[in-house]
């Protein structure tokens, strides 16, 4: 049995060719169109505890974004454009409209929280309501860099290095990495995470191809991400969607920034909340997140 009908029973796995990439998910259930992106160094199988009882009420498409998974690694250059946010959600909008949705709810945690804003503003008429889980704003949390957060947050600056440091460094022992990345976020080390999953992370970080396209997405926050956000704030673009902000309280994010005074600055109708956990609320505080996110997206 493969880990994917283990973890997702009875939803489909597809491979979507898009304009700029192949992009791998796990399709199920019936209802409303649900878009669930995962975040770093994880896939769609973060989603394991929440998307199967979802599927009873929406149609619910778990993805692996671009460079991650069992998705394609598009090749990069100087700009890291392929791992722009834009990039990302461009995949995301063709994938959905691939399988018929024109127009669907969102959740993003991690880096998938931070393609779902992006998608908010660069395809508005095709997101109904988005939950963002564990982040603020990119753009708000690079301007306000101090000692505090690129203590906590140092990944961000280490990934973000030009190639090949980081790619030389995690690719000597990947799973160490991994594994001391995930453990070191969550409120209970690796003991909150699924074998089934772990193994999953485990098994699509080891590919050298992951391990830089991820740097890659780090490369593209610091630079071209910024650059769109900045165009946004100068044009005031800004998500008009209903959007649920959580995170958690055992976590980092709430303690160096404001969530919903940070995506109030960028969104007009924003709500939260904070979970009883670490960083991956999915996983540590299933039942909660479920419960937070059906109420919201129905």
């Amino acid at each position: 049995m493969t880990a994917d009908a283990a973890l997702f029973p009875g939803f489909t796995p597809r491979l979507v060719p898009t304009s700029g990439a192949r992009i791998h998910c796990v399709v199920g259930g019936s209802g409303p169109p649900l878009l669930m992106l995962h975040g770093y160094p994880q896939t769609h199988a973060m989603w394991h505890r929440v998307a199967p009882p979802l599927a009873a009420r929406f149609t619910v498409v778990c993805a692996d974004l671009r460079g991650y998974g069992d998705s394609s690694k598009p090749a990069s250059d100087a700009t890291h454009a392929a791992y722009s946010k834009r990039a990302m959600a461009q995949d995301m909008v063709e994938v959905m409209r691939a399988l018929g949705h024109e127009r669907f709810r969102l959740v993003g945690h991690d880096r998938g929280g931070r393609v779902a804003h992006r998608l908010c503003v660069d395809h508005p008429q095709a997101v109904e309501r988005v939950a963002v889980l564990d982040i603020s704003p990119t753009r708000t949390m690079l301007r306000a860099t101090d000692l505090a957060f690129a203590t906590a947050y140092y990944h961000w600056f280490f990934l973000a290095q030009p190639f090949d440091l980081p790619e030389r460094l995690i690719g000597a022992d990947p799973v160490f990495y991994l594994r001391r990345k995930v453990a070191g976020w969550g409120s209970a080390g690796l003991s909150v995470f699924d074998p089934r999953a772990l193994g999953e992370y485990e098994r699509c970080f080891a590919n050298a191809a992951t391990i830089h396209a991820s740097c890659e997405d780090y490369r593209a926050a610091a630079s071209i991400d910024l650059a769109h956000d900045d165009a946004d704030v100068a044009a005031g673009r800004r998500v008009g969607c209903p959007l649920l902000a959580l995170w958690g309280d055992q976590g980092v994010v709430h303690r160096l920034f404001d969530p919903l005074a940070d995506w109030r600055a960028v969104a007009d109708d924003v709500r939260g909340r904070p979970l009883p956990c670490g960083h991956y609320l999915a996983e540590e505080a299933p039942e909660q997140t479920l419960h937070e996110l059906a109420s919201f997206l129905a």
